[in-house]
């Protein structure tokens, strides 16, 4: 990307900084022009790089004043000026003003196209009240490709933009690592204390859980989240630091989710007494006995850990040796089922 800047502008702001700078080099010209290449080889930099026209030559002569004083002192001495100089706000409030107008014609005209393809399912003889369950499912299909289209204008997407992904994921990894220990402490308690809030509920009600197949469904999608929450919170954890009150936090919900789960068995096994059995019982049942027996040896080394006497490398290899019976019990079902249940 070239710099937008009309030439005139920027040596008339060059201008100033090399007499600033000559002034205070002692007439020393050659070390002056020096760093006057490096200032315009800054300034291009960050006009490639995209960034605003009112900001390149400032942060450029930031960047030359770390390698001369009289630069650093006239940098210095343009930041403090920069607020109060508001020549050029006119200039900017228009151009911000006209951006801001064309982005509202562009989501005016999205928002339109959004809902003439919400009327497109009337064409085919679906009327949005009689058949609105037809409209609630591909809500997101009418929608989502005019939000992308808004998105991916405004954002300017490229092929680039991989690239710029890939290189934020390598250069900032540090901030990822960090997240992860916040996400862990935030989300532990919430599913701890509706697990145990579910557990008593049902205790105080004398009631099970909801045979129905799509409550199943979601309670074992629950079970699968807290499993990833647990190894999630485990490879945030340093395997040398001590026990503390968080991974007494994390015992409370793993042993939560391990009696859950055995309601949800006893459900499941209900089902199958009532009805027989068929292809997705029986994978439900599969899945939530192999979630019960890795959730029961979670507890049991993650409380020898907390009680000093096992390590947490247990529970890690605990874990990643547990990770080829998900691989098996999902070969089974894909490969095995339809052979054995074909005349279902």
């Amino acid at each position: 990307m070239a710099d937008a800047r009309p030439p005139e502008s920027l040596e008339a702001q060059i201008e100033p900084w090399r007499s600033h700078v000559l002034g205070r080099a002692g007439g020393q010209a050659g070390e002056v022009a020096t760093l006057e290449e490096q200032l315009r080889a800054e300034i291009a930099g960050l006009a490639r790089a995209g960034l605003a026209n009112d900001e390149t030559f400032l942060r450029a002569a930031k960047r030359v004043g770390g390698r001369a004083a009289a630069a650093a002192e006239f940098a210095r001495e343009q930041s403090e000026r920069g607020w109060q100089q508001p020549g050029a706000a006119p200039a900017e409030s228009a151009v911000r003003r006209a951006r801001e107008r064309q982005e509202g014609i562009v989501a005016f005209g999205l928002a339109v196209l959004a809902a003439m393809a919400v009327k497109v399912p009337a064409l085919f003889g679906f009327d949005i009240d009689r058949d609105e369950n037809v409209y609630i499912r591909n809500a997101g299909l009418f929608v989502l490709p005019c939000l992308i289209g808004f998105f991916a204008w405004k954002r300017q997407l490229a092929a680039g933009a991989v690239l710029i992904a890939s290189w934020l994921v390598e250069a900032k990894k540090g901030v990822m690592e960090n997240m992860a220990p916040m996400l862990t402490r935030l989300f532990t308690p919430l599913f701890a204390t509706m697990l145990i809030a579910f557990l008593v509920a049902m205790l105080v009600s004398g009631r099970g859980i909801d045979i129905k197949r799509e409550m199943l469904i979601g309670f074992d999608l629950l079970l699968v989240v807290v499993l990833g929450l647990l190894l999630y919170s485990m490879s945030a954890r340093h395997p040398s630091a001590p026990p503390g009150v968080f991974d007494g936090l994390q015992v409370v919900l793993v042993v939560a989710a391990l009696v859950a789960d055995a309601v949800a068995l006893w459900a499941i096994g209900a089902r199958i007494s009532e009805f027989g059995f068929s292809p997705n019982r029986v994978a439900a049942l599969g899945e939530n006995v192999i979630l019960l027996v890795n959730l029961a040896g979670s507890a049991v080394l993650y409380g020898r850990f907390l009680l000093g006497r096992g390590s947490f490398a247990s529970l890690e290899r605990w874990q990643t040796g547990y990770l080829p019976v998900y691989a098996l019990w999902g070969a089974i079902v894909v490969i095995v089922f339809p052979l054995l249940f074909r005349s279902a």
